[in-house]
């Protein structure tokens, strides 16, 4: 008799912090087989998903907004960059957690630039570099969870 498999949850039936683990494991696929590029835009999007997290934590727990105007505002503010300075920092604002935010601005950016670059203008990514991508982008979104989620880990890739 087969062995069956156990089945996915598809990913759109998956939650952010799912999403998250999901493409964090999918990164560590591409670092052993050595697809650097890849890995980083892999890890701009676990990045940007984090994000997406943080504004719905703020816009429709905290504020309790309608979620489609979330999504539309996440559609509007487009990209990692978008989210992170025309939702989340002014969301934030007065919080505990807004100095430790805004320390994380130049990495997101870092971030957003290396993936563009692969993404718009097909530029190939050193082992060292994409490992020092998906360093920060680790650390970033451990960072922006940390104030909604206890103990949220993610596996060290290095």
């Amino acid at each position: 008799m087969p062995v069956s498999k156990k089945k996915k949850k598809p990913y759109d039936e998956r939650t952010d912090v799912e999403k998250i683990q999901s493409n964090w494991t999918k990164i560590s696929g591409l670092l052993d087989r050595e697809e650097w590029s890849s890995a980083v835009v892999r890890a701009a999007t676990a990045t940007e998903i984090a994000a997406n997290l943080v504004v719905r934590e703020e816009f429709i727990d905290t504020r309790g907004l309608d979620t489609v105007l979330v999504d539309h505002f996440l559609r509007w503010a487009n990209g990692i960059q978008g989210k992170f300075d025309k939702l989340i920092l002014p969301a934030i604002k007065g919080k505990d957690h807004e100095k430790a935010f805004k320390s994380l601005k130049k990495r997101v950016e870092d971030i957003n630039t290396e993936r563009n670059a692969i993404v718009h203008s097909g530029k190939f990514i050193t082992k060292t570099d994409a490992k020092k991508v998906v360093a920060e982008a680790k650390e970033i979104i451990i960072s922006m969870l940390e104030p909604y989620y206890d103990n949220f880990e993610l596996d060290d890739l290095s």
